[in-house]
């Protein structure tokens, strides 16, 4: 009895995915190039905080909104440009694109924002302690739970980027983003209605 449908061999074989490095640079230039400009928009209107984060309860929701989306839409453009520009059309090599470029810009960050660049008030933390506060043996404890603040609210900002990055990676790929259709899309189906002679 025919079913209609075929899988694929399984095979042992390891086949490398390629890495295409210039579609991972456009797009590690992309999220830098937008988190600025979302971070430049929100300093512009008053949605930014001070580098030390005392209390949290201190932050303004408008700074919540624009950190958490920048840190996100940031790497959604880095992870879609990524994708398009090495034109991936299926999503678990884009992803991986995506994650690359995500790690590719990091340490991008981190550069930068020593040099004092301006990308949303939670990546002030990648700076870390300036060389005076850890200069002064008796350590502030307001000084301390701002050092604290900001290293957190840097690794929220990081990892909202990695999923942006995912998710900007899958979208430009094209493939639904389901994952149903991951385990359906390599089988062929007929669902059309065969004639009895």
């Amino acid at each position: 009895m025919e079913t209609g449908r075929e899988y694929p061999p399984y095979s042992l074989e390891w086949r490398a995915w390629p890495v295409a490095w210039s579609g991972v640079w456009v797009g590690a230039l992309a999220a830098l190039s937008v988190g600025l400009i979302i971070g430049l928009i929100g300093f512009a209107i008053g949605a930014h905080e001070s580098s030390r984060l005392m209390k949290w309860s201190s932050v303004k929701f408008i700074t919540l909104v624009f950190n958490i989306c920048g840190a996100f839409f940031a790497f959604v453009v880095g992870g879609w440009a990524a994708t398009r520009v090495a034109g991936i059309r299926r999503s678990e090599p884009a992803i991986l694109h995506g994650a690359i470029m995500w790690a590719l810009t990091v340490p991008m960050l981190l550069v930068l924002s020593v040099f004092g660049a301006h990308f949303g008030g939670w990546y002030v933390g990648l700076a870390g302690s300036p060389a005076w506060a850890s200069a002064v043996p008796p350590l502030d404890p307001d000084l301390a739970a701002a050092m604290r603040n900001s290293a957190l609210a840097a690794v929220a900002a990081l990892l909202l980027g990695l999923v942006g990055a995912v998710v900007g990676a899958w979208m430009g790929s094209g493939e639904p983003m389901t994952f149903t259709h991951y385990r359906r899309r390599d089988v062929v189906v007929d669902d059309r209605p065969r004639r009895v002679a």
